[in-house]
């Protein structure tokens, strides 16, 4: 697969991403079920690598995957205390998955492509 189709695909699942999690924060700090300054701190840490991912930047793709680790744990834990909201949790589980799976991929690739990378010890 080639970046430019990675990076599409990653970007577009991101994006969803971003959006689909500040309306449910924002939901939840409408409802009262969470403060909203609580729900507006949660999407801090998901609007910092934005840019990054936006343009493409490979190093980006890289440390952003620690980042929806934390979205995981939310993810996971809403999918196991709720009934009401599964389907939700289910969604987003699985859309974090599979941004896990292809940010690092498409860093690894781009980062090739640009020549980036450790440099190898010579003998």
């Amino acid at each position: 697969m080639e970046s430019s189709t990675l990076f599409k695909l990653c970007r577009t699942g991101y994006v969803l991403l971003v959006i689909m999690l500040s309306y449910w924060f924002i939901q939840q700090g409408i409802s009262g079920e969470y403060s909203m300054i609580f729900s507006l701190l949660w999407l801090i840490p998901l609007l910092l690598p934005l840019k990054g991912i936006l343009t493409g930047k490979p190093y980006t793709y890289a440390w952003a995957s620690f980042i929806l680790c934390l979205y995981m744990l939310h993810a996971l834990t809403l999918a196991y205390v709720t009934e009401t909201n599964l389907a939700f949790a289910v969604i987003e589980s699985l859309l974090i998955g599979v941004l896990l799976i292809g940010f690092p991929f498409y860093a690894r690739i781009r980062g090739r492509e640009l020549g980036l990378g450790l440099k190898k010890k010579k003998k």
